[in-house]
């Protein structure tokens, strides 16, 4: 663990994570924006002392545009209500675009684990022509689908 000397030749070890406690009474909390839009004048806030009274007075809230697949924008607005909202996890749960492509991207992760164990699909894969006809299969299955509207309806 690397060590550190700080002011007076007091050892400081680093840590990893520090928790969020509530502020002291004789402390004093500067807010950075959490918003697209500008405050119409600086306000000074007395009596906020922990950081959910800081969420539950300023509301922050941002309006994003996303890029689909397509190409097309999907503006979406989101809220936030405690630290956690800016995980991805918390981003996530209020975006119908990020939850989508977290779904997406859950199915693909599942889909590269079966297929990774998956000895007789890797060894159709190395085979040239196993390949060739695994793939005419799999195209054959899709255009099926898609002629009973189960894909694309």
């Amino acid at each position: 663990m690397n060590k550190s000397i700080g002011i007076g030749g007091i050892e400081v070890t680093p840590t990893a994570s520090e928790a969020i406690v509530d502020i002291a009474h004789n402390r004093t909390l500067f807010i950075e924006q959490l918003t697209s839009d500008p405050p119409e004048q600086p306000v000074i806030v007395q009596g906020l002392t922990n950081i959910s009274q800081v969420f539950e007075y300023f509301h922050p809230a941002v309006h994003i545009r996303f890029q689909g697949e397509d190409g097309q924008a999907v503006e979406e607005k989101l809220a936030f209500t405690q630290l956690s909202g800016f995980s991805i996890k918390g981003l996530s749960q209020q975006s119908v675009f990020l939850k989508d492509l977290s779904s997406e991207r859950e199915q693909y992760v599942k889909m590269m684990q079966q297929l990774a164990g998956n000895k007789r699909l890797i060894a159709a894969l190395e085979d040239p022509a196993a390949r060739r006809a695994l793939l005419s299969t799999i195209q054959s299955m899709i255009s099926t689908l898609e002629n009973i509207n189960v894909i694309n309806p």
